[in-house]
């Protein structure tokens, strides 16, 4: 199974360069609103994952699991990621994929992104009461969310009735 991931890994990295999103000045265009290729092959990418998932939950490879909606967490990735994207240039996997080109600036994000990742796993414990303010929504499904409002709607219906 990590033989998969690795390969997946690498074709996603390869096709990042083949579309030249592993360059700074895209990433830049992006956010200028003056090229969607990142938006375009990060939806693909979402969409390709989200049915590589199903299928390997249908085929007993894989279980889904997921985590509890922790605002605090949330707020405080984002800020993480959207600060590193400012000041770096890269989002993770492009940063990646242009270290694969040889670009340096590429070389010290991704050490950065390693340091910032050990400095994580070395103070979640102190960390923890942050990720747990703002509350904590558990574990929080599109499909759940959509049951969850056709009950109140059904509900609402058979009372008025």
């Amino acid at each position: 199974m990590r033989l998969l991931g690795l390969m997946t890994g690498m074709a996603f990295g390869s096709l990042l360069q083949r579309g030249k999103l592993a360059r700074q000045d895209v990433i830049i265009d992006q956010f200028a609103l003056r090229d969607a290729r990142v938006v375009k092959t990060m939806g693909t990418a979402v969409a390709v994952g989200a049915a590589g998932i199903h299928a390997l939950v249908a085929m007993g490879l894989t279980k889904k699991d997921v985590k509890p909606m922790k605002v605090g967490g949330v707020a405080g990735g984002a800020v993480l990621f959207g600060a590193g994207l400012a000041l770096f240039g890269y989002c993770p996997g492009t940063s990646l994929a242009a270290l694969g080109e040889g670009r340096r600036d590429a070389m010290a994000g991704v050490l950065g992104m390693l340091f910032g990742a050990t400095a994580f796993v070395r103070l979640y414990p102190a960390l923890v009461p942050l990720i747990d303010a703002g509350g904590d929504f558990g574990k929080l499904t599109v499909r759940r969310r959509l049951l969850e409002r056709s009950q109140a709607s059904n509900h609402e219906l058979a009372r008025g009735s």
